[in-house]
C-alpha cells in the first residue's frame, strides 16, 4: 500500500520524495540541488543547494522518528554548508528537531521554508571545494543519462 506522501510518484522512498518535494520548492527561489551528495568521505547529504548569490544549503530529509532518531552524523555537515535545514512532511513531530535549526515543511510535490537556518558562512577554501564537488557531482550525473556507457571505460 502507498503512503499518502507517494500516491502517484515514481518509485520514491519517503526520504527521496521528500527531496523532490523540497528541491521543487527551491527551484521557486532560483536554487538548484543535487541529491545524496558525498562533500567528504563519510558524510552523504540528502540534498545539497546552491543559490544563486553561491548560497550552499543543506538539507536532511526525515522521515519518521526513528529516521531522525538513529541519525548521528548531521552535526557533521554543517561544517559544509552555509545553511541547514531538517525537511519533514506535515505528520512529523517537529519538536525532536533542534530549533537551532532550519525547517522544511515537504511532501513529494512541494515545500514551504518554515523556519530559516541560521546562516554560517563557508570559509573561502572550503566554499570553493564545495562548489567544485557539487559541479562535478552534477555534470558527472548529467553525462551518465546522456551517455550511460560512458564511465564503464573511464579511468577513476
Amino acid at each position: 500500500m502507498e503512503s499518502p506522501m507517494t500516491v502517484g510518484l515514481p518509485d520514491l522512498m519517503p526520504g527521496q520524495s521528500l527531496a523532490r518535494g523540497v528541491a521543487r520548492h527551491l527551484l521557486s527561489h532560483d536554487f538548484v540541488t543535487v541529491e545524496e551528495l558525498v562533500p567528504t568521505p563519510g558524510l552523504r547529504v540528502d540534498l545539497m543547494a546552491l543559490g544563486p548569490k553561491g548560497e550552499v544549503w543543506v538539507i536532511e530529509c526525515k522521515s519518521c522518528r526513528a529516521d531522525f532518531t538513529t541519525d548521528r552524523k548531521w552535526q557533521g555537515y554543517l561544517d559544509w554548508c552555509d545553511r541547514f535545514f531538517w525537511a519533514v512532511d506535515a505528520d512529523f513531530p517537529v519538536d525532536l528537531l533542534p530549533a537551532e535549526t532550519g525547517l522544511i515543511l515537504a511532501d513529494g510535490y512541494d515545500a514551504e521554508i518554515v523556519r530559516m537556518g541560521p546562516e554560517q558562512r563557508l570559509a573561502g577554501a572550503r566554499r570553493k571545494a564545495v562548489l567544485q564537488g557539487f559541479a562535478r557531482v552534477a555534470a558527472r550525473r548529467l553525462q551518465g543519462l546522456r551517455d550511460p556507457g560512458a564511465f564503464s571505460t573511464a579511468v577513476i
